[in-house]
């Protein structure tokens, strides 16, 4: 069998290993779990991203549906109706009616102003118009809510960035989009380029197909209203294209090209960029508190998945905050439990090798003890009974001395088998102590014969001292579990006390409240204060101290104390009157035992 200390460090090392996998797999599983609260926090923002982007492209529809729908002859600031769809081109004279274009007389609040490219290059606005005749002078005068010189100002500053090749250059109509892929949903937040460009092409055709319907109506109007006028009169040839959002510099532009009778024309408007942009980060405030609007000046963009559909403008979220999902994972719960498991474990273990180790220290100590003490009785009895039986004692004073000296060893060795085995049955729980109802001076004069006996037999004088109160109480108690107790008590002052000069050992009674004293004092050198937690301690004594002082296995005391509190009493040892503290040289030892009254 190995060692304690082989044992102990045994167990250190199972224990470090159990240790070391189970941090392995906390930093392990507390990695796994990060990653997972990572990437819910992640989905949570990209659908915030998402859902912002869905906001602002709706509120960005309306508006690009709308000029979408303008017709192509509203960017002229007047316009006859007859001729804007029949090829008679006579030029704007007396008796035609002349009617004023609608963005002549109301102008949407994000848009800053129109205009139109001329097939000669010239850059137009409806809202600038020409007053060199007084007729159209007055009647733009009676009918404009545009202010003319705002408007003109506006024109100049859009003549600087605006012409006619750059426009078309990159106007989006002339570049090959992507395939249609069907999106999928799976896909948001990590989709491929596919399925980006689908998600704002499908954006781009529901704007386009939103134009195409308000055309229609357009068209249909003025066709019931003028279908006598035109009957049987050769219409123009009117190709309006896609409305497309383009930056120029830092001028957001709706443009398209249209071809009349084989005329190209650029027109467009220029988009109030910094209200629009206010007035779309204030719809996804709420979601994206800190994000800004970006212009996609270069195509395709790094982060394409965070592009409006409808305008060529970048989303930077900026920091989103979302708040932990669940609260606290099942993983850390798990890796809690876990933990206390293997924590009670290895004190379970621990505190069940700590138990086999003293139990094994205790039997050591014992069978050490015991050999010990029935050793030297052995060896009396072996040697006495040989001279006896040999005839080699004929004096008849010295046989009687053989036969009291092996009469002492025999009560000896019966008082030691009967503490073992009295303690062996509290160690197994199997004892049961009766107890019954007996007057405090029946029991002291039924035990004092006995304890003198021991004390007379050491060399010593037993004195018993009891108060009046104490000799009419009654305790209810054992009486040979409370004998036991007195007699294994005036046993160690015999023993230890023998070589002091005052050979008295008290035995006192005294009732304090409802609880009885019983005191036994003696006046040898007492025990050591090291020694005075360790004194009730089963096999206390060493066998090389039980070789060199008073015989004895150590037991008496650990056996009183456990019979003592089977009898609900208890059983101390207490400074001896007189004295500061316990274990104070030269004043003897003094043990209280106290038991409850009836």
């Amino acid at each position: 069998m190995l060692g304690p200390r082989l044992t102990w460090l045994a167990f250190g090392a199972c224990l470090a290993v159990v240790a070391l996998v189970m941090g392995w797999l906390t930093v392990t599983v507390l990695r796994l779990d990060h990653a997972e609260a990572e990437a819910g926090r992640q989905a949570l923002v990209e659908e915030n991203i998402r859902l912002a982007l869905w906001r602002m492209d709706s509120a960005m529809g309306p508006l690009i549906a709308a000029e979408s729908a303008r017709p192509y002859f509203v960017y002229t600031t007047l316009h006859a109706p007859l001729l804007a769809y029949t090829r008679d081109l006579a030029p704007l004279g007396a008796g035609q009616i002349l009617l004023p274009s609608e963005l002549l007389t109301a102008r949407p609040p994000q848009i800053r102003l129109h205009f139109q490219i001329e097939p000669d290059g010239r850059l137009t606005s409806p809202q600038v118009p020409s007053l060199d005749s007084p007729a159209v002078a007055s009647l733009v005068a009676s009918t404009r809510s545009v202010d003319l010189e705002v408007a003109r100002e506006l024109l100049n500053q859009l003549a600087g960035s605006v012409s006619r090749d750059r426009l078309v250059a990159l106007l989006p109509a002339r570049v090959v989009e992507p395939p249609r892929v069907p999106e999928s949903p799976a896909l948001v937040g990590g989709a491929d380029r596919a399925g980006v460009m689908t998600r704002q092409q499908a954006s781009r055709n529901t704007i386009e197909q939103q134009a195409r319907h308000s055309q229609a109506i357009e068209n249909l109007s003025q066709g019931v209203e003028f279908d006598v006028l035109l009957r049987g009169t050769p219409r123009r040839d009117v190709r309006p294209g896609p409305m497309r959002p383009v930056w120029l510099g830092d001028l957001l532009i709706l443009a398209r090209q249209v071809s009349v009778d084989g005329s190209e024309y650029l027109q467009g408007c220029w988009l109030d960029w910094p209200a629009i942009r206010e007035g779309l980060l204030a719809g996804v405030a709420d979601l994206l508190p800190e994000a800004t609007l970006r212009p996609a000046l270069s195509y395709p963009v790094p982060n394409g998945t965070r592009m409006l559909a409808s305008v060529p403008v970048e989303l930077v979220p900026g920091t989103v905050s979302t708040k932990p999902i669940g609260g606290q994972s099942p993983l850390r719960w798990s890796l809690l439990v876990a933990w206390s498991c293997a924590i009670l474990a290895a004190a379970a273990v621990a505190a069940l090798l700590l138990g086999v180790l003293s139990l094994s220290e205790r039997r050591a100590a014992f069978v050490s003890a015991v050999t010990h003490e029935l050793r030297t009785p052995l060896t009396t009895f072996k040697l006495y009974t040989e001279m006896l039986a040999g005839g080699m004692v004929p004096d008849e004073a010295h046989r009687q001395r053989y036969l009291d000296t092996l009469r002492s060893e025999a009560l000896r060795l019966g008082h030691l088998v009967e503490n073992v085995l009295v303690y062996a049955r509290l160690e197994g729980r199997r004892a049961t102590v009766p107890l019954e109802s007996v007057p405090v001076a029946d029991l002291i004069a039924r035990l004092r014969e006995r304890l003198a006996t021991r004390a007379e037999s050491a060399g010593m004088n037993l004195v018993v001292e009891m108060d009046e109160a104490a000799s009419k109480a009654c305790l209810r108690a054992d009486t040979s579990a409370v004998e036991q107790i007195l007699f294994n008590l005036v046993d160690n002052a015999c023993k230890y006390a023998a070589g002091a000069s005052d050979r008295r050992i008290h035995l006192s009674a005294q009732k304090v409240g409802e609880r009885l004293e019983l005191q036994v004092r003696d006046h040898g050198p007492g025990i050591a204060a090291k020694d005075a937690r360790r004194v009730f301690r089963p096999f206390f004594k060493s066998a090389q101290e039980a070789a060199r002082t008073a015989p004895g296995v150590g037991l008496g005391l650990a056996l009183s104390r456990q019979l003592a509190r089977s009898m609900k009493g208890t059983l101390e040892l207490s400074p001896v009157a007189g004295s500061r503290f316990i274990g104070e040289e030269g004043q003897g030892a003094c043990f209280r035992f106290i038991l409850p009254c009836v």
